[in-house]
């Protein structure tokens, strides 16, 4: 694994190197542009092009599909759109795999990076165009697996390995960039595609993608060396027996992960649907746009990071500072209360015909919060722990954690027409306190065996 480490006279951003700023910058736009998307996708679906009338104009849907239905079953408008939402959340993180590879034995992550951006510039341009809706999707795919994993990589990459405090606070700052832009990306095309149609706001996604690729270029000599691994002159270090029960360990904390995940997840999916079918949206200055809840969510995480970040260094003076572990658990606390005010929201859509505006916006902000608690854990936490030989591939199947949650929710969310919304979102709420349990039960005996391996490793060394 490549390190950069600033020195005295290098240009640091709120103490950390200069390089986390570009990084952070990038995934910013990018962000923008993927979630400004997501907030319209799931609607674009339901509303517009999955109907009768429209469905028939994109090219490749017949055969589409018949898969789906082969794989899945029998599903109804809004069932066949929640699963194709959750294919697509899922393989966006599922190709992050493959990206990490490439990045490792070929391109190097900067190529691969900048192969990404073109790929997902084009998906989303090629989202205006019913025609090309699945074309798009794919493309959007393979682009964020080349961009995703090595980004995320390269943030790790800028500080020694045992420096775990900055490196936790540069993924703070990596996330805060991804939060910014994912605040920002459905609040803008939310209210375009609401002023101007669907298609102005797609289109916006693929031109602020092209930003995201200038700066990417700026910050350049700012990133670690990432010849690939086949043209470097050095010998590669074999893995050990140790190492692989190390990858084993930290592989079952991600798919742990996944319980948490996929109830935010499902935010971004059941709950758009439900809060445009169910929610009162209209105010003194008239309808709130459905994404703009996504960009409360984003909102939420960012404005929750210097709280958090308070508390950590106040917890750590007094020597009791959360294992990464506990953090996470608190993360399901936390995405359980979204759930449940989504609950209270349908209950009283129930009993009056349409929820008020509090209980959406208060189960986004539970969600955005819960997010911070779980997400730069596990990424800090892989960086950390995962062996320098497949430290970057490791860091790309953090992602693979979203392709589960993913696929998962979108299977879950054939269960929202039968069993009824305030029944589906408090068996969500069960599902993240499953989570929560889980690390609270087996995260202290996780915790001392990868210790007691990493101690073998350094007596091997």
């Amino acid at each position: 694994m490549a390190t950069v480490v600033a020195s005295a006279t290098e240009r640091t951003f709120l103490g950390q190197p200069i390089g986390v700023a570009y990084l952070a910058m990038t995934e910013a736009w990018e962000r923008f542009s993927f979630y400004g998307m997501r907030g319209l996708l799931i609607l674009y679906m339901v509303q517009e092009i999955l109907l009768p009338g429209r469905i028939e104009k994109v090219a490749g849907m017949d055969a589409y599909r018949a898969w789906v239905t082969s794989v899945f079953g029998e599903l109804s408008t809004q069932a066949f759109a929640s699963q194709t939402f959750g294919l697509y959340s899922g393989f966006v993180y599922f190709t992050p795999m493959l990206g990490g590879l490439i990045a490792d034995r070929w391109l190097g992550a900067r190529k691969t990076v900048l192969t990404g951006i073109a790929f997902m510039t084009v998906g989303h341009l090629a989202m205006a165009f019913d025609v090309s809706f699945l074309i798009a999707l794919v493309a959007l795919v393979i682009g964020s697996g080349l961009l995703k994993g090595n980004v995320a990589a390269q943030v790790g990459h800028l500080y020694c390995t045992d420096d775990e405090a900055n490196r936790s606070k540069g993924y703070v700052i990596f996330s805060t960039g991804i939060n910014i832009g994912a605040t920002l990306g459905p609040f803008v095309c939310g209210l375009l595609a609401q002023v101007y149609g669907w298609h102005v706001g797609f289109g916006l996604a693929g031109i602020v993608m092209l930003l995201a690729a200038a700066v990417y270029i700026a910050g350049w000599k700012h990133f670690a060396d990432d010849t690939p691994r086949h043209k470097r002159t050095e010998a590669a270090v074999p893995m050990r027996g140790s190492d692989w029960s190390i990858v084993g360990l930290v592989v079952l904390v991600m798919m742990m992960t996944t319980v948490i995940g996929l109830i935010y997840d499902q935010m971004s999916n059941v709950g758009m649907i439900w809060v445009a079918e169910q929610v009162d949206l209209m105010t003194a200055l008239g309808a709130v746009p459905v994404p703009w809840f996504a960009s409360e969510d984003a909102l939420a995480s960012i404005v929750i990071v210097p709280v958090l970040i308070w508390l950590w260094r106040a917890m750590a003076r007094g020597g009791n500072e959360p294992h990464d572990f506990t953090k996470i658990a608190l993360g399901g606390v936390v995405m359980a209360c979204a759930m449940l005010s989504l609950a209270g929201g349908a209950m009283q859509a129930e009993a009056n015909g349409k929820s008020s505006l509090i209980w959406p916006a208060l189960a986004f902000f539970f969600s955005g919060a819960g997010f911070m608690f779980f997400w730069p854990q596990i990424l800090s936490f892989t960086s950390r722990r995962a062996p320098e030989q497949v430290n970057a591939l490791m860091m790309a199947g953090v992602y693979l954690t979203a392709f589960v949650t993913g696929i998962t929710s979108g299977w879950l969310a054939r269960f929202y027409e039968p069993w009824g919304a305030a029944t589906f979102f408090v068996v969500h709420a069960g599902i993240a306190l499953a989570g929560t349990t889980l690390f609270l039960v087996f995260g202290p005996l996780l915790r001392n065996r990868l210790d007691t391996l990493e101690r073998r490793n350094a007596g091997e060394s």
